[in-house]
């Protein structure tokens, strides 16, 4: 595995912005890059998850914690910037409700998406090679098939959604094997289904579907979002919990900005930790992928340590560490372990 030459992610490839809506077009600046992929929550009340990325276009809005069809909101994120991005008035009440607080993932993938021929269907890519993340966007068979990705390594997690059918968001991830899935949508458990990926792991050029709608649609619009890991940058794995408060260390290589943690075999929701909601350990603030749930805030139960070199759980709950389960997560990083900058990280 190479090591990463993002120095800073916050400035190529992964921020976290905050932002207080407003209920009139704003411009949110500070994000570093344009970035390609785009979720916004809104922190303090109910609203959906929302998912806007380039390759599909802005104000097409899809939402990560229910299987609704992509959705054109006209005054959704209405452009992606340089720093940033443009949010309308919100007439939907979503991504910029006024005096709320909202929470945004941003990524960087690369930008106008890009004819690609490596796999059985023909797809168009937008890949950040560096960086490990592409967004895939082709048209399904319902057959056995394989689909280029754009990056130079395989894939280790990949998280699908069929945009005009009410369908679930489909995820692999390696942790799990080629023959389970989990559903981003939902809380449940890993699933063993051969028609998700026909039973085969991706490859440095292409990532494998079977027949199921959820990953393969006959005639439908997919999207699929790549993510492989990028030494010192980010990190798809996973670790067994001890059921302790002196929970289980993940050793990630990097002084983590962004964790999300799905318990592979018990009914739990997939937990969002990020360093910009809590700057301090022990991490505190969660939101939910598959819920439209405010912000929750839990000290005993569900809080983690990011560290220098990993994160550390700390809760005792089944969401994030029961005694003997298996958990998968996604990992970004606030800054390398590695690169050329040589600039030391310290845990907080």
């Amino acid at each position: 595995m190479a090591y990463t030459t993002i120095d800073k992610p916050s400035a190529t490839a992964f921020n976290t912005k905050l932002y207080t809506g407003t209920r009139a077009t704003t411009s949110i600046t500070g994000v570093g890059f344009q970035p390609d992929f785009t979720w916004i929550k809104d922190r303090d009340n109910g609203n959906n998850q929302c998912w806007f990325d380039s390759v599909r276009g802005v104000n097409k809005v899809i939402l990560s914690n229910a299987t609704n069809a992509e959705t054109t909101y006209a005054n959704s994120l209405t452009a992606f910037n340089s720093d940033g991005y443009t949010i309308g008035s919100d007439t939907e009440g979503q991504m910029n409700v006024s005096g709320d607080a909202h929470a945004s993932w941003n990524w960087k993938a690369g930008g106008t998406a890009v004819s690609n021929t490596d796999g059985s269907i023909t797809s168009s890519v937008s890949a950040n090679t560096t960086a490990g993340m592409s967004i895939v966007s082709f048209t399904g068979t319902g057959a056995n098939a394989t689909v280029g990705h754009g990056l130079s390594t395989a894939p280790k997690m990949i998280i699908f959604k069929n945009r005009p059918q009410a369908e679930g968001w489909i995820v692999y991830h390696q942790a799990i094997s080629n023959t389970h899935f989990l559903t981003l949508n939902t809380s449940g458990v890993a699933v063993d289904n051969a028609t998700m990926f026909n039973d085969t792991s991706p490859t440095s050029s292409v990532f494998s579907v079977g027949s199921n709608h959820g990953t393969n649609g006959t005639s439908h619009a997919m999207i699929a979002y790549c993510f492989a890991d990028v030494q010192g940058y980010s990190k798809f794995s996973s670790y067994v919990g001890n059921g302790s408060s002196d929970g289980v260390f993940c050793y990630t290589g990097m002084k983590p900005s962004f964790v999300m943690i799905k318990a592979t075999g018990l009914t739990e929701n997939w937990w969002i930790m990020d360093s910009k909601r809590t700057p301090n350990n022990a991490v505190n603030k969660l939101l939910q992928a598959n819920l439209s749930n405010a912000e929750v805030v839990d000290n005993a139960n569900l809080p983690m340590d990011m560290l220098s070199n990993g994160f550390k759980t700390r809760g005792i709950d089944g969401a994030i560490n029961s005694s003997g389960q298996t958990y998968i997560y996604m990992a970004f990083a606030e800054a390398p372990l590695v690169g050329t900058n040589n600039v030391p990280c310290t845990a907080r």
